[in-house]
């Protein structure tokens, strides 16, 4: 999903210089099940099927209010599955919704989209404190600016909550999330995540699991490119592809790319490679995802070995023609597997 935002001052100091003072405390329920109002902030490719689990998952009686950049893809998803609330600003979400998630690109559409829903005073209809679950893939750093302006504001809790699964997990409702929170809140986060995905686990304190997820997506890069270079071996060496992907996940070299993101078409019969690369997990936000891991490992001082040179991979693979717009498995492609 591509945001259309408006430029914000660099420091996120100033960027949330007007947010209103703390907000008066409420305790949650603890008796009989109280309707709940969710709130649903970008449908994209992960966004768009993890709203729709949510919605299929939770109460019928529950209210759900969904926000996307593009009105097209609320409206579609209103048509799709019935029972939503479409908004026309990510304000109106604030002031609806007691759970709010957000699935967004970048760090800069994660910042812009909590400045409009945190600066003044937000007026709520709901009688719980506000939970703000980010499923974004960020950098640390701008995670905890996000967090600190949300809990100073007095509006709610935020965690990150970013998943693992790619759209295949999405659609079909079994991501793992990797969960930043603090342990008070795990469990009614993880109440809500379970809606979209199968596995919660809790790394830590906020930002742990954005650091958690990067580091898993560091790997998940470099497996992607060894198993495009491993079958176009075998497939050029006159194996079969197929005989050889069962041999691999079987044996040492079995790794996501290989067993169900298998990167030569026709192998693994829903991959994106067996439908022309698409959609999948895109090379432009794999290459995203590197350049964060490695802006969070250069600032705890780390130096990978391999990342620099994996990066520059799927930076010339997000510009080539045949390639580009495509799931990250297209590396195959680009070094010239045999389609």
């Amino acid at each position: 999903m591509t945001m259309r935002v408006s430029s914000m001052a660099s420091p996120l100091k100033q960027a949330f210089s007007n947010l209103a003072g703390p907000a008066g405390r409420r305790s949650f329920a603890t008796g009989t099940r109280l309707e709940t109002n969710y709130g649903f902030i970008g449908l994209g490719q992960m966004g768009y099927p993890m709203a729709r689990n949510l919605r299929s998952k939770i109460a019928k009686t529950d209210t759900m209010y969904v926000h996307d950049v593009n009105p097209a893809m609320s409206e579609q998803l209103e048509k799709e599955v019935g029972n939503v609330k479409v908004v026309q600003s990510v304000r109106e979400i604030a002031e609806n919704s007691e759970i709010i998630l957000t699935v967004l690109p970048a760090p800069h559409h994660v910042q812009n989209v909590f400045q409009q829903m945190l600066k003044g005073s937000a007026k709520t209809s709901t009688t719980r404190d506000r939970l703000f679950i980010d499923c974004s893939t960020i950098d640390p750093k701008s995670s905890a600016g996000v967090a600190n302006a949300t809990h100073s504001s007095g509006q709610g809790k935020f965690v990150d909550a970013p998943m693992s699964g790619g759209a295949v997990g999405a659609a079909a409702g079994t991501l793992t999330f990797m969960l930043g929170s603090s342990p008070d809140l795990v469990p009614r986060v993880t109440e809500v995540l379970k809606c979209m995905g199968k596995r919660v686990v809790h790394m830590g304190p906020q930002t742990s699991g954005l650091k958690g997820k990067l580091a898993n997506n560091y790997l998940l890069a470099l497996n992607n490119i060894a198993t495009c270079e491993a079958m176009n071996m075998g497939v050029k060496w006159g194996l079969d592809p197929t005989t050889l992907t069962d041999m691999i996940n079987t044996a040492t070299g079995k790794c996501w790319p290989s067993e169900v993101n298998n990167p030569v078409p026709g192998v693994v019969e829903n991959s994106p490679a067996s439908k022309d690369y698409k959609p999948g997990f895109g090379t432009a936000l794999m290459l995203k995802d590197l350049k964060l891991a490695l802006q969070a490992a250069a600032e705890a001082n780390v130096t990978p070995q391999l990342g620099e040179h994996a990066k520059n991979i799927y930076a010339a693979v997000a510009e080539d023609e045949k390639c580009k717009d495509r799931d990250f498995s297209v590396v195959y492609r680009y070094i010239g597997g045999k389609e």
